[in-house]
């Protein structure tokens, strides 16, 4: 809104100047024989309305000089509001995610090892189907006396759920595969990580594919802390109520010595050796 008022004005002003340079005696009307400022001011707003084409008639153009000019800013008014319409057409139907990501990602007891992890939710009445999440790792590392920057793939434990009905806490199992096995709390800050997170879905209020990016940095690392649930049951359990104000909610936890994940088989399966 202020760049669209500044603009209006700056082209009234631009206007405004050059029917003064012509000279206000062709615009019916106005009289010659006023100040320079009270000229200015006469142009000034028979620029307005002929921008805007609102067209009063008290004042009017004579000459070719000046029709010539007010025809050439009627051109420009409508070509004008036909693109600042079309920028806040889009700017205001243009379709969100409407996600709200935690404060904090947090290093987390995970199986018998750790895990990085943050947590999502919506916080609009919209729908989110086939949501997918792709993290990138980016590590800012010192090699002798340079500082280069190395980006890597985190794989998550779940990257794509079918439907975003409550809030989605993604984790990165910190196994042996991870470019962050090993690291202590001092490393992360050492390494300035950072985290880039950019999630993907299909809003079916809007039938369309939306998508919203964040990142975390090494100044946001909860290290040793689990998230606190964010939703509770009615006591009929008809319906859960889902809290946003808690998406941050962690305590503190003592993480396990770090090692690798082991893997999880799938309920009902049991592993034989031969």
């Amino acid at each position: 809104m202020f760049l669209v008022l500044a603009f209006y004005s700056s082209i009234n002003t631009i206007f405004a100047l050059m029917y003064l340079w012509i000279g206000t005696s062709n615009l019916i009307g106005t009289n010659p024989g006023e100040p320079l400022l009270q000229q200015f001011e006469d142009a000034f707003f028979f620029s307005a309305q002929t921008l805007t084409t609102v067209g009063y008639g008290h004042v009017a153009p004579t000459g070719i000089m000046m029709n010539t000019v007010a025809s050439i800013e009627s051109l420009v008014g409508i070509l004008v509001f036909a693109l600042v319409t079309g920028i806040f057409y889009g700017r205001f139907a243009r379709p969100k995610a409407y996600l709200t990501f935690s404060h904090n990602f947090l290093i987390a007891p995970y199986h018998e090892g750790r895990a990085l992890m943050f947590r999502l939710a919506t916080y609009k009445n919209n729908h989110l189907t086939d949501v997918e999440a792709q993290l990138t790792l980016a590590l800012h590392m010192l090699e002798g006396e340079k500082r280069i920057t190395r980006f890597f793939p985190l794989k998550l434990e779940i990257s794509k759920v079918t439907s975003l009905a409550l809030s989605w806490t993604l984790v990165h199992a910190i196994d042996e595969e991870s470019p962050l096995f090993g690291f202590t709390e001092e490393d992360y800050k050492d390494n300035r990580m950072e985290l880039i997170v950019n999630i993907k879905g299909f809003d079916d209020h809007f039938s369309n594919t939306v998508q919203q990016r964040t990142s975390y940095l090494y100044s946001e690392l909860v290290f040793g802390a689990k998230f606190l649930p964010m939703y509770v049951r009615q006591e009929d359990e008809t319906f859960t109520i889902l809290e946003l104000d808690k998406i941050n909610s962690h305590q503190a936890v003592e993480l396990p010595d770090e090692q690798a994940v082991p893997e999880v088989s799938p309920p009902g399966f049991v592993a034989a050796k031969l």
